[in-house]
């Protein structure tokens, strides 16, 4: 099944959890020396959003009765005391943006959603799960930051890439943390890293280190055609939850994306509603790179009802987030336009969807991005906190959601064809050696 469920004039809507099933459809576990086929399932609770937040008295409707809903809302929120008149200037800048955009989302999100239901997508009651969210607690930041303590090797012969897998399927003696490491077979892997189990994607990439520890990704001398970003924005709700660790906006300049990117790569960087945030992106950040502004696009999140997660007009939390999209233009290239992009992006996107549960989890954008970079071009994530098949991702949580605690593992039909019959006859071995 296809992560697109359906594309319109305003943009897309995505099914994130089929797509993440379809990649883990047939992994090989190794339990001591036995090899098993398993099929991995993203938790399904993940994705259950079927209320609507800050709306327990209405509904966040995608249509004509969201502005009466609203007014009820409103109403009955106590937690913004400050009368109108004292909203500070990112407030008066935020309402701003709202007000300019709020027809796009909310026009363009009717027009997809009815689209998706006419054709069975979300217009059902949907299955509830009562099970807990899945949790780790994940301490893939703190391993990098003890990791920082060991130099790095400055040797011009230094191997900067490595297999997940040696001759005889060790994993457990791998260099995650100055080194790239490869899985190039065609089948997912559950393996045993640091003393966890981790879902490792085909012919996937991934660097674990933090800002400072980056070197690995540039050494390996990849260009890359598609870059994602998904900076870990500071705002206030971060520094009160300690969820994860932040980063200083003017310390995203020091990425290297002029050595990451090939001339006409596609940069797409996640942003949240913060104006500030915005302006810095488009203003200062993607000229610093030689990146040309061209899109900005919206992410809209919608229960499994098709309703906004967050009513539309609510003053705390919008049901949507903005991803700017430019294009790499080194300024000793001569690249046309027409060089670097065989199809236009196209400006006020929607890419609608039911996100995850888990915090910091925001949907798989390849389906999507490749329309407008080919499917054979080059991908890299920067602050991943999950793998995709054919990409090379980074961050100190690389490997968060790939977990094997996020999963549902059952033994797969070995009746069915796999990737190759070389595959099939001859898996990859995962076992620990330590």
């Amino acid at each position: 099944m296809m992560s697109v469920v359906l594309q319109g004039s305003s943009g897309w809507v995505l099914d994130s959890r089929s797509l993440i099933d379809r990649v883990y459809e047939r992994c090989i576990r190794w339990t001591g020396h036995q090899k098993s086929h398993v099929k991995c399932n993203f938790k399904r609770q993940c994705f259950q959003i079927s209320k609507s937040h800050y709306n327990l008295n209405g509904r966040a409707a995608v249509d004509g009765e969201h502005t009466v809903m609203m007014e009820k809302t409103d109403k009955t929120s106590k937690k913004r005391k400050r009368k109108r008149s004292e909203l500070n200037q990112g407030e008066i800048d935020a309402k701003a943006f709202h007000e300019k955009i709020r027809s796009i989302i909310l026009e363009g999100t009717k027009s997809l959603m009815d689209s998706a239901q006419s054709v069975g997508y979300l217009s059902e009651a949907t299955e509830t799960f009562k099970d807990p969210l899945p949790s780790h607690d994940c301490n893939l930041a703190a391993l990098c930051e003890m990791a920082k303590e060991l130099p790095l090797v400055a040797d011009e012969e230094q191997e900067w890439m490595q297999s997940l897998f040696t001759e005889e399927g060790c994993v457990s003696h791998v260099d995650l943390f100055s080194k790239v490491t490869e899985n190039r077979d065609a089948w997912a892997a559950v393996v045993p890293l640091m003393g966890e189990e981790y879902i490792i994607p085909p012919n996937t990439a991934f660097l674990l280190s933090d800002f400072t520890r980056v070197q690995p990704l540039v050494q390996c001398g990849k260009r890359f055609d598609l870059i994602v970003i998904d900076p870990p924005w500071e705002n206030k709700s971060v520094k009160r939850s300690r969820r994860y660790s932040s980063l200083p906006s003017s310390q995203l300049k020091r990425l290297p994306i002029p050595l990451l990117g090939a001339p006409g790569c596609l940069v797409v960087t996640w942003v949240t509603n913060r104006p500030s945030h915005l302006r810095f992106v488009r203003d200062e950040l993607y000229p610093h790179w030689g990146v040309e502004v061209v899109a900005e696009w919206f992410w809209v999140k919608v229960t499994t009802s098709g309703e906004f997660v967050f009513p539309l007009d609510s003053p705390h939390k919008k049901p949507y987030e903005v991803l700017v999209l430019g294009w790499y233009r080194p300024t000793n290239d001569h690249i046309s336009p027409s060089q670097m992009a065989k199809v236009p992006v196209e400006d006020k996107r929607l890419i609608v969807s039911v996100p995850s549960a888990l915090h910091s989890q925001k949907p798989t954008l390849s389906e999507v991005l490749k329309l407008y970079v080919g499917a054979e071009a080059k991908c890299l994530e920067l602050f991943a906190r999950n793998l995709q098949p054919g990409w090379t991702s980074w961050g100190n949580e690389v490997l968060k959601f790939q977990h094997i605690n996020y999963f549902s593992l059952e033994p797969a039909d070995t009746s069915i064809a796999g990737p190759t019959e070389d595959a099939t006859d001859n898996p990859p071995v995962t076992h620990d050696c330590s």
